[in-house]
């Protein structure tokens, strides 16, 4: 009996402290991974975070949140997430469109009476970057309101009489305008504010108590400050005005909230189960070809399982989101200085996490 109570006891250390060389090991690896890009510690840096089925299994901090006062990143810190506030916007249309105020179908001319082929243009060819109106980044008159305050309808008035590059529906090309279309028609159907929308309806419900809509000027606990690399060395991010990028790419966020955002979509916090699935089917062009992206999410997969995915790019920062909604795994990576991509990492340590599971 105690000879058979000594081998029990065994069994389970040697099983205890086989969890931990194999939990050390994946660190190990994934620290590998993150350090090939993330190697400087002391300049601007990133943090990374693993969950898995809403756990958290792996978070570091890399490099610096401020050089001038050599402070340390922490996984606390507020980064700007650039172009993934796309997922945001994407979801804020389906919670309106849940509470019967529209239609993802519903043409842009409906609530826009003045837009250039409004008729033909719809809600959902904005979502899903189809409607081929002029991308108003690649304008070179940009660097010209870059820095001024601009009212939802000033952006949209910026670029909607711009030649269109294309046919509604023709084709798929990664469009900021149209996020912005969006993001005006919120607060025209809404009543209220982008920023009071998001906060009201995602970020309060979802838990995400430091996220915000980004801004220069207001106090952030906790701010990674961003920077640019030069010849010379590090410098300070160029300053725009968030209004320019507006519903396209100017949310704040922090690697436990996006976590929370993440958890929200999976539990139906925000939406049911039939509008959630909106944003993360693939949809076709006019010819019946099937593209990768459904409505803020670039959908695509890693050894033939599916993923989803949005990164953001902005002055200053960068980030990238993947979730593999099957072992619901999800991976994000943050960067304070714009030369330093956290996209590769980011779907690197999604690989081998998934690896791992399946061992």
């Amino acid at each position: 009996m105690n000879s058979n109570k000594t081998f029990l006891w065994l069994t389970l250390l040697l099983l205890f402290f086989s969890c931990i060389v194999f939990g050390q090991g994946l660190e190990n690896r994934i620290d590998s991974l993150i350090l090939k890009e993330f190697n400087d510690p002391k300049g601007p840096g990133g943090v990374f975070t693993v969950t898995q089925k809403g756990k958290k299994v792996y978070q570091k901090a890399f490099g610096k949140a401020n050089l001038e006062l050599d402070v340390n990143l922490n996984p606390d810190n507020v980064f700007q997430i650039g172009s993934m506030t796309k997922q945001f916007t994407a979801i804020a249309i389906l919670i309106l469109e849940q509470e019967g105020k529209l239609n993802v179908n519903d043409p842009v001319s409906k609530y826009i009476k003045d837009y250039p082929s409004g008729d033909k243009i719809t809600l959902h060819h904005l979502l899903t970057h189809t409607s081929g109106i002029k991308d108003f980044t690649k304008m070179k008159s940009l660097s010209g309101i870059a820095q001024k305050e601009m009212k939802p309808e000033m952006m949209v008035d910026f670029f909607k009489n711009e030649p269109v590059d294309f046919a509604p529906g023709e084709k798929f090309e990664y469009n900021n305008s149209g996020y912005v279309v969006l993001g005006y028609l919120i607060e025209l159907i809404s009543g209220n504010t982008y920023e009071d929308f998001i906060q009201k309806n995602i970020f309060d419900k979802a838990g995400m108590s430091h996220s915000y809509y980004a801004s220069d000027r207001i106090v952030i606990p906790k701010r990674a400050y961003g920077y640019h690399k030069k010849e010379s060395g590090y410098v300070n991010k160029t300053i725009i005005s968030f209004s320019v990028p507006f519903s396209s790419g100017s949310l704040m966020s922090t690697a436990d909230d996006m976590v929370k955002w993440q958890n929200a979509l999976n539990k139906n916090i925000l939406l049911n189960s039939q509008e959630t699935k909106k944003a993360f089917q693939k949809y076709h062009l006019n010819n019946g070809e099937e593209f990768t992206y459904g409505y803020g999410w670039h959908l695509k997969d890693i050894n033939g399982i599916g993923i989803r995915e949005h990164g953001g790019s902005i002055f200053g920062f960068k980030s990238m989101g993947v979730h593999i909604p099957s072992e619901d795994i999800y991976v994000t990576g943050f960067s304070n200085c714009d030369c330093h991509s956290p996209t590769e990492a980011t779907r690197n340590i999604a690989k081998l996490v998934l690896e791992n599971t399946k061992k």
